[in-house]
């Protein structure tokens, strides 16, 4: 089992700037991609954001050029900067894990309030 604990979520104006960080509760040494989802009221889920244990990212079209995902894999970490902050960015996010092992294990984060007052 693992543990995904998030912080950094809260309230900040338009156009400012917030750090999440994500961490696991033990190390992951098989390959696996961390990332951000976000859910606000009445929408599904997306994912914002993935980084690959190798280092590969991706991101959602409406956050690429404002919102950065960086990992530290020898802590199973995972940091999503988001700059340049909208509206529309306010929802719950949620940090996830899916490691490559023959059970397919995936892990959720409780989630971390980001309110975005315009």
């Amino acid at each position: 089992q693992v543990q995904l604990v998030e912080s950094g979520g809260g309230l900040v104006q338009a156009g400012g700037s917030l750090r999440l960080s994500c961490a696991a509760s033990r190390r992951i040494f098989s390959r696996n991609v961390m990332g951000w989802y976000r859910q606000a009221p009445g929408k599904e889920r997306e994912l914002v954001a993935s980084i690959s244990s190798s280092g590969s990212t991706n991101y959602v079209d409406s956050v690429k050029g404002r919102f950065t995902i960086s990992g530290d894999g020898a802590k199973s970490t995972v940091y999503l900067q988001m700059n340049s902050l909208k509206s529309e960015d306010t929802a719950v996010y949620y940090c996830n894990m899916k490691i490559y092992n023959p059970d397919g294990d995936q892990y959720w984060g409780q989630g971390t309030q980001v309110t975005v007052s315009s």
